[in-house]
């Protein structure tokens, strides 16, 4: 009877021609995929910081947002959509000398650019409603304290923080990639996006709705007030902030950590493994 996953080295196979497939559409095809991407992740933040806001015990909001977190992956797993952090194993087909290290760099910035249309684009729709009202602003100061935090974050913690973010990320895309069948994808993707989103770890493309949100709800006088989160604290969530504090070292973190899984398992698998005879 046929198994129903593949094996670690199979995975390597399939990851490879994944990249090669990923590289080898048009711009359009590329940027919309991602802008789904974007969307979805932000649905997963979206729904994840409503579960959590109230919940005062700082493990348990953790757990509950790990436990809701994982959907958005798994929209863009089952549905179809390309996210920066799972498309750095198109280092794979680079190694393989199947596409060019241009190639893969430019998929890198397309993907990222589209990313964060989806996402920035439900940041701005939910600011827009009064999902911020929750809990008597309760909702609004717990976005934009999180939003604060991390456009405040030094640079070697985002840095180092990415880089853990996309081992777990990574490594949950390449046990999905090992399953054949729907259940054993969402539970391969669940466990391991779950263990994530607790961690405290830093995803931009999930920073990509965290940070605006809070920007949005900023620019809402109303909203200031009902959250009590004091002015000196948001004279520090700033636009310039974002980036150079958060997407700048996040984003080179998130490549690290995720080539950092491709390349090993390119060596253990291409180099240090014999060709069975």
């Amino acid at each position: 009877m046929a198994k129903n996953y593949l094996a670690p080295n199979e995975i390597l196979d399939y990851t490879t021609d994944a990249g090669v497939a990923k590289v080898n559409r048009t711009v359009l095809a590329i940027f919309l995929m991602a802008v789904m991407a974007g969307v979805y992740i932000a649905l997963g933040a979206l729904a994840s910081s409503t579960a959590a806001h109230a919940i005062h015990d700082k493990g348990v909001a953790k757990l509950v947002t790990g436990a809701v977190f994982p959907i958005g992956l798994m929209f863009v797993v089952l549905n179809g959509a390309d996210l920066f952090t799972g498309n750095c194993l198109i280092v794979l087909s680079t190694l393989e000398k199947r596409t060019r290290v241009i190639d893969f760099f430019k998929n890198l910035v397309i993907v990222l650019a589209g990313n964060f249309v989806g996402a920035v684009s439900i940041a701005f729709l939910q600011a827009n409603t009064g999902l911020f009202r929750m809990s008597d602003g309760g909702f609004a100061a717990y976005a934009l304290k999180t939003a604060i935090t991390k456009s405040n974050l030094p640079f070697t913690e985002a840095l180092c923080l990415a880089i853990i973010c996309n081992i777990f990320v990574c490594a949950g895309i390449w046990m999905i990639y090992s399953a054949k069948d729907v259940t054993g994808k969402i539970l391969a993707g669940f466990f391991s996006i779950f263990a994530f989103a607790i961690s405290g770890a830093e995803h931009i493309v999930a920073n990509m709705y965290y940070v605006p949100v809070g920007l949005f709800i900023k620019m809402n006088p109303e909203l200031v007030e009902m959250s009590g989160v004091a002015a000196d604290k948001l004279d520090t969530l700033t636009w310039g902030n974002f980036f150079v504090n958060n997407a700048i070292p996040v984003t080179i973190g998130n490549l690290i950590g995720g080539v950092f899984i491709g390349v090993m398992y390119y060596v253990i698998y291409k180099k240090c493994t014999k060709p069975a005879q």
